[in-house]
C-alpha cells in the first residue's frame, strides 16, 4: 500500500468539530465563542469548497445545521453549530407556530 509522505493528507482534510448549540434556542440567549459548546462529533472532511457544501450536509441525524466557523488558519479547526431537531417540539417553541385561535 502506498503511503503519502509528510502528513500530505493534511492540506486536503479538514478537521470539523460539530458542536451542540440548542440551549442557545432553549435559553434564548446570544451565542458563544465556538469553543464553548458541547461537542457532538469530530470528522475529516475533504478541505475543497467546505465552506459552501457543510450547510448542505446532514452531518448528524436529528440536528439540523445552525451556522459554522471558518478556522482563522488554513490548518485549523472548523466549527459547525447544530440544532437539535427536537428543540422545536418544546411548548416554548411549538406555540410560535401554531394559528391563533379564529373565535
Amino acid at each position: 500500500m502506498a503511503e503519502i509522505e509528510q502528513g500530505l493528507w493534511k492540506y486536503n482534510l479538514a478537521k470539523v468539530l460539530v458542536v451542540d448549540v440548542t440551549d442557545d434556542y432553549r435559553l434564548h440567549q446570544p451565542p458563544l465563542p465556538s469553543t464553548y459548546y458541547p461537542i457532538l462529533q469530530e470528522l475529516w472532511l475533504p478541505r475543497h469548497k467546505l465552506d459552501t457544501k457543510i450547510a448542505l450536509d446532514g452531518l448528524i441525524q436529528g440536528y439540523l445545521y445552525d451556522w459554522h466557523e471558518k478556522p482563522a488558519e488554513e490548518s485549523g479547526e472548523w466549527y459547525v453549530g447544530v440544532v437539535d431537531s427536537g428543540v422545536f417540539n418544546e411548548p416554548g417553541f411549538k406555540s410560535l407556530f401554531e394559528s391563533p385561535s379564529m373565535g
